[in-house]
Formats: structure tokens, sequence, C-alpha cells
């Protein structure tokens, strides 16, 4: 008979060791979007924060929703979570507040990757980016996950289809197509203002649906909230190669 060794235990939920914070909205959350659970090829732990609209975060700054968000990240590290993510981009701006009140590692925002897909590139490039809006993201998005305030980006606040659904809530129905040609034709013009751009990143959790179709159209490298979150849990569940080793 083999040993089975001693179970450990202090947490309520076991084998999703990354907690995820939503924004309460209504919208279609597709393959791929951060909030549908089947696009991780890992369990993750939910919660939404009530209050936090889209447009109240991304349009308003997040103002005065810092203890919510606390409080939503303690309550999945009290289930069983062993970091926090977010599913807004925006929410750059609690990434010091949120790491340093809740004790285990965090990264609130897909911006983080930039510094890192910088050291890539060649000399005379730089990252670009793709956000929902522009004229709201702010320099102090930026600097608070160590991006350039001079960081070349465009939104897609003009669109017909991606920024009205998702950001003004006018509807709890979108036209993929028409989100994807929004988010498309925006990579397109930063890399026709910006020829210097040699790779983008993609600032909003809504928008790995379209990734492919941004990297087909511009031929950089894309990276988005699915890039960055698939490594950040690699850190949390390291492959196994040896055999009869398992993670707890």
């Amino acid at each position: 008979m083999s040993k089975r060794g001693i179970a450990k235990g202090g947490k309520a939920v076991y084998g999703a060791p990354l907690g995820v914070l939503m924004l309460e909205a209504r919208f279609p959350r597709i393959l791929g979007d951060m909030g549908n659970a089947a696009t991780w090829p890992f369990p993750v732990l939910y919660r939404v924060v009530s209050g936090a609209s889209p447009e109240r975060v991304v349009l308003k700054g997040a103002a005065g929703l810092l203890p919510d968000f606390i409080a939503a990240a303690q309550e999945l590290v009290r289930l069983g979570a062993e970091a926090i993510t977010t599913n807004c981009g925006f929410l750059s701006l609690f990434q010091r507040e949120l790491a340093a009140a809740i004790g285990v590692p965090v990264a609130t925002s897909s911006l983080m990757q930039v510094p890192w897909v910088q050291a890539t590139l060649p000399p005379g490039k730089r990252v670009g980016l793709v956000t929902v809006s522009a004229a709201t993201l702010t320099p102090q998005h930026l600097t608070a996950v160590g991006v350039p305030a001079d960081t070349p980006v465009t939104g897609t606040e003009n669109g017909r289809e991606f920024f009205r659904v998702l950001i003004k809530a006018e509807k709890e129905e979108m036209d993929i197509d028409l989100a994807e040609q929004d988010v498309v034709e925006a990579a397109l013009r930063l890399v026709e203002t910006h020829p210097e751009v040699g790779a983008i990143v993609l600032e909003c959790t809504n928008m790995p649906p379209y990734a492919a179709a941004v990297q087909a159209a511009t031929g950089l490298p894309v990276h988005d909230i699915y890039s960055m979150i698939t490594w950040f849990h690699a850190g949390l569940r390291p492959r196994t190669f040896m055999p009869g080793i398992q993670p707890s």
C-alpha cells in the first residue's frame, strides 16, 4: 500500500490560488474575457466589488473605492487565494495600497507588463498601449506601476461598440465583430501615429479575445492580461517535472 502523506488545512477553498477582484457589470463576458472563468487554464476565485462600476473606475478614477477593494481582496485571501489580481487595468492606481494591505502578491493591471516588454525590444523601439479610454488613462495610472508617463496610448472611445457597451453600459448585448474592429482600429492608429512602437500592451481586461486580431493587423507582439496572469499564476504553481512531487 502506498503512503498518501499528511494533508494540511487552513483554507476554505483549495486548488484555486489566484483571486480576481471583479467590477460590477452585466455586459457579455465572452471566452477570453478575464471575467469568463473558462478563459483560464486553471481555477480562479472571483469576488465582485459592489458599486465598482466600469464607469466609476475608468471615467472617475475609482474615487472612494479603495476600502471596498481591500475588503474584497481580504475576503478572497481568507477563502484561500494566495495572490490577487483585478479585472480592470485602471486599478493600477491601487497597486501599492492593495499590496500593502493584503499581505500576498498583487498584480492589479496589465500595464505592469510594460517595463519587461520594453526590455525585450531592440534599440529605438518602445511599447505602446491600447486602452478602453485614452482620455482618462492618466500619468498617475502609468507611473503607479512603473510605466513611463510619455508612453504612446490610443483608446476605443470613438469606436462604435466596445466603449459604449463596456463603459457606458448602454446595453447588455455586444456585437463581437464591431468590438474587435474598435480594438484593432485603435491599435492601427497607435502604430501609424507612433512608428517607433515595437510591441503593444492591451490595458483592458476585456481585450484578450481580440489580441490575435491586433497582432495579425499590426504584425507586432501583443501582450494582455491573459499573458500576464498566466505568467503570474506560474509562479504560484510551478510546473512539476519530478514524478511524485505535487504542489500543495
